[in-house]
């Protein structure tokens, strides 16, 4: 399998050195470069990147900011001169943390990590809304319906499933499984954190920036709707 990739950094000989790094892997094909986070934008909806390269400190601007603007449907390798943002980055999921100048050899093990995950990776069917899934829970065992989700947060490769009785679980499954499996008709997420079961919203209001907040039956927390996902949920109801 060959990965698409395109490397995000703000200084042109950094982009030029990763170019030249990725191009002793055969399966890696660089199929663009950004040098700040709205370029990096149109370069991932444009080219649906398997990879991106990301640098954190981009010219005042924050890498993990793009993972706010962009849907993460990509493998994250954060390549930095600093090595202070290494446990956010594993927070939200990145594959690897490379620090400049980078080291071919560290290089080569980041790209078998993504081999080795592409490999094992389970195939799992579809879920509908009225299955059950099977959770293996500390020995014990439990079936739940799927439409007995009231929301699932993400915890760094786990998830946290709260139901619509009140229970939760923690799960050893990222959020994005759960976002590739769940009914799209019935399910959303609406941040980076959060996927949540329509049938269990009770109560939407506008909020600034053309965003939402939401309130689901049994929880009396409030959920923020980050704004790129808002124009999804308001397509759900139209």
């Amino acid at each position: 399998m060959k990965y698409k990739t395109i490397i995000v950094d703000d200084e042109r000989l950094a982009r030029k050195e990763m170019r030249r790094l990725l191009a002793e892997f055969d399966h890696i094909v660089v199929a663009g470069e950004a040098e700040n986070i709205n370029e990096a934008i149109d370069l991932i909806e444009q080219e649906k990147p398997h990879i991106v390269f990301l640098d954190i400190q981009l010219s005042g601007e924050n890498g993990f900011d793009l993972l706010e603007r962009t849907d993460c449907n990509f493998k994250l390798i954060f390549v930095t001169a600093f090595d202070a943002y290494a446990i956010r980055a594993f927070e939200v999921n990145a594959l690897d943390y490379l620090l400049k100048p980078v080291n071919p050899e560290r290089l080569a093990k980041a790209i078998e990590r993504l081999d080795e995950e592409n490999n094992t990776k389970n195939e799992f069917r579809l879920l509908e809304f009225d299955d059950r899934i099977f959770l293996g829970l500390d020995g014990r065992s439990v079936f739940l319906k799927v439409c007995d989700i009231s929301y699932i947060s993400a915890a760094g490769d786990y998830s946290e499933i709260f139901t619509a009785d009140g229970k939760k679980y923690l799960i050893e499954k990222p959020l994005r499984e759960w976002e590739e499996r769940l009914p799209e008709k019935h399910f959303l997420r609406i941040h980076r954190q959060t996927i949540i079961n329509l049938e269990q919203i009770e109560h939407i209001e506008s909020w600034f920036n053309r965003t939402f907040q939401l309130r689901l039956k049994k929880y009396p927390q409030t959920f923020a709707v980050s704004r790129r996902y808002a124009v999804k949920l308001k397509t759900k109801f139209n």
